[in-house]
């Protein structure tokens, strides 16, 4: 049995507490490519993935 919780969608208020960025720096980072794209889930919703918004995070300690 695996200990790993499954990978789950973020929407945007929960990607933007979670990092604390503002939307327009959330979005400026994505067009520079230094944030993970988002997905589109259904026609006029898009998340990001959990596991990617946690690695940037981690990314983020080491600079």
């Amino acid at each position: 049995m695996s200990t790993e919780s499954p990978d789950r969608f973020l929407r945007l208020a929960d990607v933007l507490v979670r990092t604390g960025l503002k939307r327009s720096t959330l979005y400026r980072k994505m067009r520079e490519g230094s944030f993970p794209r988002q997905h589109r889930i259904a026609e006029r919703c898009v998340a990001w993935r959990d596991s990617d918004v946690r690695k940037w995070m981690d990314e983020q300690k080491r600079l």
